[in-house]
Formats: structure tokens, C-alpha cells, sequence
């Protein structure tokens, strides 16, 4: 990545968020007194007459693969890098010819003078007023070679970090070395049209990411539990394959919620990406065939989450991190103003 202050993660990560996939649920882990104290009915089950100690060995094991995540990381992607054969290695590298027309015309657009909003929204597909955008992102031909590069290795004999804890299906795209040559150079296009949608979350000045590829099939991730992203700005792009069902639904924002939230449901679009504020709540539903696989790219604004980590609401306690971290830095931010202006 590009020169300048280190990026870290916040101290949250290795306590809070700890996701228990059979109940759908976000726990607290400090330890198992505590664990038993503040989820214990839930993880006993119904009735509460169980016990939960092979619930808590499953949390206590991913706290503890969070605590390993640095160091397996770069070893995985050290051996990925000497030793894996891409199939496509021209999908490393972001060129324009992978791109859209409309999306190209709608840069071009945020880039000239006078470019407002109210310009930018009639290029768009708005859904309600959750601030969620749909648009053409990559062309028909890129979605096919790039999920036929990320099946290849899938299929190899090659390490694999899963993106979190909620997919166990997928491709964390910097153990790919997709960084530098195809994800920066994303998000920095984006950033005058996030500058016009999400200026106060720092949408002028994204300087992180965390970028993964999931995949939705019968018999392995059907779908995804609510949640909020990691994140200012979530690109989400539809690659592809062949599937039916399994749409996003959207529900309020993390940080104003209402007594009844309401949801609406948005159809995924082969090569086309939603754009949405990261602290807006969400899932997937269940796809009733084929397979489909997304690109998810969390946009982050050190400005921004320095002040106020998204995930645990304090002040983030930074720990070290590798490469972009989770987007915070120890330099003194800039104003949100100022990224507006970027």
C-alpha cells in the first residue's frame, strides 16, 4: 500500500462481535464467567435446561484465531505468492476495458466541475431513503473471468483465509496480492462519487479497505444473518453465476434505529454494485439454486473511525495490524469537512 501512517485495529476485535452462527447471534467474550453472565440462556437453548460449554469452546476458539489472524495471514499469503499459478492473471490489475461504460461515464461525471448530488442520483438506481445506490460496476466478460480465476483457486491446494466469520465461503483478496495493483486503485476512483453520497462518513477521503470475495451455493453458505459492515462505505458487486432467490434485504441504519424497522429487499444484478452506508443493518436471504458470488469491499475513513470505532462505539484502542488494518491510524485525523472536500 501507499506510503504514510500505520494502519491498526481496534482492541474490540478480540472481544466483542464473536458471532454464534446457530443462533444468528453477536456476543461479548471476555471470559467464561462473563460469557455464561450475559448470553448464557440464549447459548443453553430452549428452556435453558442445557449446558453451553461446547458453545463457549467455539467462541473461545475464535477469539483465539482472532488473536492468531496477523501471523497466519501473512504466512498464507507468502506461500500464495511463491507458490500459486493464476489462471487469469490479467484480473490482478484494474483496467478500464474491466469496467463498465456507465460506470466510466458516471467518474467522469463527479470529476468535472460543478458535479452535485442531485447530478449524480439521476445516474443511479435509489432504493427508499436508506441511501442505498445501484449501479454498473464491471463488464459481463470481467464477472466471468474473475469468477473462473477465483474458482481455480478455490480448487487449488493453496492456504485459505475465510473473509470472516460469518462466510466460510470465499477468498480474502489481499492474501491474493489484489491490493495494491486492483482494490486501491478502486477505491480511489470511487471516492468523488462517495465524496456526494456519504460526505459525513468521510466518503472524500476513504483511504482503507478490507475486500473479500463470497460465494453462495446449495449445501455450503446459503445465506447471511443480520449484521452492520466494518466499514464507512460498502461496495457490494454481484459477479455472477447463475442463481435465483437470495437478495439483500436492508433495514435502519446502526446508529438510529426505530422501534419497528422497516426492510426492503434489493435484487442482486450480475456486474452491478449496491453502494450503502456500512452502519446500515442487512443480510442475505437464501439463494434456491445455483451459486452466486460477490465482491464485497469495505470502504474505510481513518478521519472519521479515529474518532469513534464503529464497532465497539468507544474510542478505538489501537493494537498493530497488517497492511490496512481495520482503517485506523495514530496521526491526528483530519476534519470531516475537509474530507468533504475531497
Amino acid at each position: 500500500r501507499s506510503a504514510g501512517p500505520p494502519f491498526r485495529g481496534c482492541a474490540c476485535f478480540f472481544t466483542d462481535n464473536i458471532f454464534v452462527g446457530r443462533f444468528g447471534l453477536h456476543v461479548r467474550y471476555r471470559d467464561g464467567p462473563q460469557l455464561r453472565r450475559d448470553h448464557g440462556r440464549v447459548l443453553r437453548g430452549p428452556g435453558g435446561a442445557g449446558q453451553c460449554p461446547g458453545r463457549g469452546r467455539d467462541i473461545e476458539a475464535e477469539v483465539q484465531r482472532r488473536k492468531e489472524l496477523i501471523h497466519k495471514s501473512e504466512e498464507r499469503r507468502a506461500i500464495i505468492s511463491k507458490c500459486y499459478k493464476p489462471k487469469h492473471p490479467e484480473v490482478y490489475t484494474l483496467q478500464d476495458s474491466f469496467l463498465a461504460p456507465e460506470f466510466l461515464e458516471i467518474l467522469r461525471f463527479c470529476s468535472s466541475p460543478g458535479a452535485d448530488l442531485q447530478g449524480l442520483l439521476s445516474y443511479l438506481e435509489s432504493f427508499s431513503d436508506k441511501r442505498i445506490y445501484r449501479l454498473p460496476v464491471f463488464t459481463e466478460e470481467f464477472c466471468q473471468a474473475f469468477v473462473d480465476e477465483l474458482e481455480n483457486f478455490e480448487q487449488s491446494d493453496m492456504p485459505k483465509g475465510r473473509p470472516n466469520t460469518m462466510n466460510n465461503y470465499g477468498v480474502l483478496l489481499n492474501e491474493l496480492g489484489m491490493d495494491e495493483p486492483f482494490l486501491t486503485p478502486l477505491r480511489e476512483r470511487l471516492r468523488p462519487l462517495t465524496a456526494l453520497l456519504y460526505p459525513e462518513l468521510g466518503g472524500g477521503c476513504l483511504d482503507s479497505h478490507k475486500a473479500f470475495v463470497v460465494k453462495y451455493a446449495l449445501h455450503e453458505d446459503l445465506d447471511l444473518s443480520s449484521h452492520y459492515d466494518n466499514a464507512e462505505v460498502t461496495l457490494n458487486v454481484s459477479l455472477g453465476k447463475e442463481f435465483t432467490e437470495g437478495n439483500l434485504y436492508f433495514g435502519d441504519f446502526s446508529q438510529d434505529p426505530s422501534p419497528v424497522p422497516r426492510y426492503i429487499e434489493v435484487e442482486h444484478r450480475a456486474g452491478r454494485g449496491l453502494l450503502h452506508r456500512g452502519g446500515q443493518i442487512h443480510g442475505a436471504l437464501p439463494i434456491a439454486s445455483g451459486e452466486r458470488w460477490n465482491l464485497v469491499v469495505w470502504m474505510r475513513s481513518s478521519a472519521i473511525r479515529n474518532q469513534l470505532c464503529p464497532m465497539c462505539r468507544r474510542k478505538p484502542q489501537l493494537v498493530e495490524a497488517e497492511g490496512f488494518g481495520d482503517g485506523f491510524t495514530e496521526e491526528e485525523p483530519q476534519t470531516v469537512d475537509l474530507c468533504a472536500l475531497g
